[in-house]
């Protein structure tokens, strides 16, 4: 050891309780830390409200954060967790994201931002280490900040402490049983046992908010009572109000132009800070139909020999808002004895109703023959009767102007202008099977059949995402705009003991919802092996609306 060294160690162990005060006072005020190694120019300066988040991290066993969109929330998440990598050495702490790739891209970036804002955090980071699936930075003092996926996948990890990042997309069942687990075993100090005065086993959630009546709404209401009840944890948030007050994200003016361009559930959940949804009789139970989120990719073709089904919305509002048509591609899943199984809701697709009927009856017959479906369940009540008509005449593509052939009802007495017309189209006339269509729907989500694409955080889009927009995101965002919809509706029953359905937002449609529910009536009905097909002609015989 040089002299050097000896007196090194010296200095050390004569000023070690004052090193010592020194971390318990920034363990406890981690952005007055932030505030000592702040550059004087081209840094962010804390604002109180960040404090206060900074502090509950840091402070208490867990935090339940629901912030709006441009908040600065996820930036604030991993600057909490790289001090507490540098103020417990040899800790191993995780962010969790839908998927790794997710998880890398949100690390990777804010943990760049940081370094360039507060530049003597490079002194206390050994090497960084980042592509598609991994991200991972250690420190000098042999702490690790790391990735894992809110998956099975994750199941077995060992953290000392995990940051949950969109916590409104985890299932309560994903989180107990493969979660939970990972923060088990504390962080072990050199002597090795566990400091008693550290809060070890910490987990904490930041998200958008989500549905009411879902898990997470549930847990979100759980940590306020615990906080009320002094029991550690601490639940905080803030509408877009708060941010843009600072100065943060988009200026007043752009947020409430943005509430007249979004759907209100969703400005209400992105940009409110609300959990939307109707609790109260609400039409399926939100965290079934979010359990039907599974699907990873969308189709846009019959690849695989598969049977499909469309169900067909027609536009009838003359407001632009609601003026669309809307088409569910419907997949049928089979068992070996023909019953459906499942049916997968593989692509929603939107007409504007500013579409005149023969063109709408184009795009129709396109989507039918790129997936061959075998029935087009299409509401023709009022003005639908109009597209009828056009399904009858043998119709051109807007673009190629390719023929497309002519169809007629399977039930009905319509008469198609071409003789020799494919009866494809099952002529529906909702409200005289609106209580059949609202039991099965129902149904097939209390049951588990119905199958939809999987929830896309923001952050899951790529920028190769948004130069094919059509395929990579447009399917993913309708079923989002789908679900919000359904979370908009409510059941009633009428005198006669019949359903029906409300919207609680009066101004938001339900083109998707009818969509979808038409196509899954239809197969459940006629496309169940159930019936034999001597008994299918009598059914749809009986079936003339």
């Amino acid at each position: 050891m040089s002299n050097n060294d000896t007196g090194t160690s010296i200095n050390i162990k004569k000023h070690l309780n004052d090193y010592m005060e020194f971390i318990s006072f920034c363990r406890f005020y981690p952005d007055l830390f932030i505030d000592l190694i702040t550059p004087e120019s081209g840094s962010i300066h804390l604002d109180m409200d960040q404090r206060i988040f900074m502090r509950s991290v840091l402070r208490f066993y867990s935090t339940y954060g629901v912030f709006s969109r441009g908040y600065s929330k996820t930036m604030l998440e991993v600057l909490c967790m790289e001090l507490v990598a540098i103020f417990y050495p040899n800790i191993h702490v995780a962010l969790t994201a839908q998927t790794k790739e997710n998880a890398a891209s949100i690390l990777k970036e804010k943990h760049l931002e940081l370094m360039k804002f507060y530049p003597l955090l490079k002194n206390e980071v050994v090497s960084t280490k980042f592509n598609k699936n991994t991200a991972e930075i250690e420190f000098t003092n042999g702490s690790v900040i790391d990735i894992l996926a809110n998956a099975q996948t994750s199941k077995g990890q060992r953290r000392a402490r995990i940051n949950i990042e969109e916590s409104a997309l985890l299932k309560s069942e994903l989180f107990e049983d493969a979660l939970a687990p990972i923060v088990e075993i504390p962080r072990v100090l050199p002597n090795g046992i566990s400091d008693p005065c550290e809060i070890s086993q910490s987990i904490s959630f930041f998200t958008t908010s989500g549905f009411r009546g879902s898990s997470e709404h549930a847990r979100n209401i759980k940590t306020y009572k615990d906080m009320v009840d002094l029991e550690g944890k601490m639940c905080i948030g803030s509408s877009w109000m708060l941010g843009s007050y600072y100065g943060r994200g988009s200026s007043k003016t752009k947020i409430i132009q943005k509430k007249s361009e979004l759907n209100p559930i969703a400005f209400a959940q992105n940009y409110m800070s609300h959990w939307v949804g109707n609790s109260d009789n609400a039409l399926v139970d939100i965290q079934k139909l979010m359990d039907t989120r599974i699907l990873p990719t969308p189709e846009f073709s019959n690849t695989d020999y598969s049977e499909y089904c469309l169900g067909v919305d027609v536009a009838r509002s003359l407001k632009l808002g609601n003026n669309i048509s809307s088409v569910a591609v419907i997949k049928i899943i089979r068992n070996e004895d023909l019953r459906i199984k499942q049916l997968h809701l593989v692509n929603i697709y939107e007409i504007s109703g500013n579409t005149n009927f023969p063109e709408q009856a184009a795009i129709i017959k396109r989507i039918q023959k790129k997936f061959n479906a075998k029935a087009v369940c299409c509401d023709s009540n009022g003005l639908g009767i109009g597209i009828l008509d056009e399904f009858g005449k043998i119709s051109y593509d807007l673009e190629t102007g390719e023929p497309y052939e002519a169809w007629k009802t399977m039930n009905s007495d319509f008469t198609a202008s071409e003789p020799d017309a494919n009866p494809i189209v099952f002529d529906l006339k909702p409200q005289s099977a609106n209580n059949a269509i609202i039991v099965n729907f129902i149904g097939m989500v209390d049951g588990g059949k119905l199958k939809m694409l999987i929830k896309k955080a923001n952050e899951d889009y790529s920028l190769d995402s948004y130069d094919n927009q059509a395929e990579d995101v447009l399917p993913y965002v309708l079923t989002d705009l789908l679900v919000d919809e359904i979370a908009n509706l409510k059941m009633k029953t009428l005198p006669s003991g019949q359903l029906t359905i409300d919207r609680v937002i009066s101004r938001m449609g339900k083109d998707k919802f009818s969509a979808l529910a038409y196509g899954l009536w239809y197969a459940k009905t006629f496309e169940d092996a159930e019936y034999i097909q001597d008994d299918l002609d009598d059914i749809l015989g009986a079936v003339i609306f």
